[in-house]
């Protein structure tokens, strides 16, 4: 006879932000824009820059110290790091190596996952699939993101929209009701060219610039991410009205907002740290949760979605009993 089901629970959450905070109207004086554009647009009104001794690895590794504190656990108790990214340090080796090194751990296993603003949710599922497989005991999953150094600053459109960071949470497998309830992913390639870099080692050997054809981004997101959101709550066998919190990307307040009365959801359940942050991509949803965590917002017991959507595109969700 099986035991009771093992599921991977969040047992610490933790996040880090570059020294450089930039205002809209700090932004404006550089380029042709206005607070009051960004703010009615996107809901941004913040964003952190990373300066030179700022990196995805470092950045990502300051927030798994600060999720390892959270768990009362140290780097030797963790055999799986994993880092969700778009902005690698190096093109190889994994960031998540990196990360390692720097927390001074030397064993276990470590690697990237590239889903953009879906990374983590991605990453998530990898590492909550091999805590129940077994082949991992306790977890560190990052997402960690320094964006701003893929944007052209001359296109209004797309250099307002992002800024760096990175978020963290400590995955354990154990038995009881908390833990990942149920998780939903997708991807669908043939929208590259609504959301892209165009650069790559294998095509152009460059980094290349963000592109982004924000109405259709919009759009898409919108959709797949009331569904997705639908999709996970029937695998749970849960309801919108059993939902505590809603962790949203945070890619624009707009979206943010379309999503949830899709749904039916109350306002005052979601997340929303945009303003101060911007999209972030794959450090957005970790960064959003250890906020809400640390403020009190969300706590033990609470169900709570993590939903986000990327450039591919991809898109996911996930139901945590906290």
């Amino acid at each position: 006879m099986s035991g009771p089901a093992l599921r991977a629970v969040i047992k610490g959450t933790g996040s880090a932000l570059p020294k450089r905070r930039v205002s809209n109207d700090e932004l404006a004086a550089q380029v042709d824009t206005s607070d009051e554009w960004i703010t009615e647009r996107t809901g941004i009104k913040f964003r952190h820059i990373a300066g030179p001794d700022e990196t995805t690895a470092t950045l990502g590794a300051e927030a798994a110290r600060h999720a390892l504190d959270a768990a009362g656990m140290s780097e030797k108790d963790i055999d799986l790091i994993i880092v969700a990214t778009c902005t690698p340090d190096q093109t190889f080796p994994a960031t998540a190596t990196k990360v390692q090194h720097i927390l001074g751990h030397h064993g276990g296993v470590a690697f990237d996952v590239a889903a953009v603003c879906s990374g983590f949710l991605y990453a998530f599922s990898v590492a909550e699939s091999m805590i129940r497989a077994g082949s991992a005991k306790n977890a560190l999953v990052i997402g960690a993101e320094t964006m701003t150094r893929l944007l052209d600053w001359e296109d209004r459109g797309t250099c307002v929209l992002f800024g760096d960071g990175a978020g963290a949470v400590v995955l354990s497998g154990e038995t009881g009701e908390a833990g990942v309830l149920a998780t939903q992913l997708h991807a669908d390639g043939k929208h590259n060219e609504l959301l892209y870099v165009d650069g790559g080692p294998s095509t152009t050997g460059t980094v290349g610039k963000l592109r982004m054809q924000g109405r259709e981004v919009f759009r898409h997101a919108v959709t797949n991410l009331a569904s997705v959101m639908h999709e996970v709550l029937d695998q749970a066998g849960l309801e919108p009205t059993d939902v505590d919190w809603v962790v949203p990307h945070q890619a624009n307040a707009r979206i943010i907002d379309a999503t949830v009365k899709k749904l039916g959801l109350a306002a005052e359940r979601v997340v929303l740290t945009v303003a101060e942050h911007a999209n972030t991509s794959a450090a957005s949803v970790p960064l959003a949760l250890d906020g809400a965590v640390r403020d009190g917002r969300i706590r033990a017991g609470d169900v709570v979605v993590l939903e986000a959507m990327g450039g591919g595109f991809t898109w996911g969700a996930s139901v945590v009993r906290m």
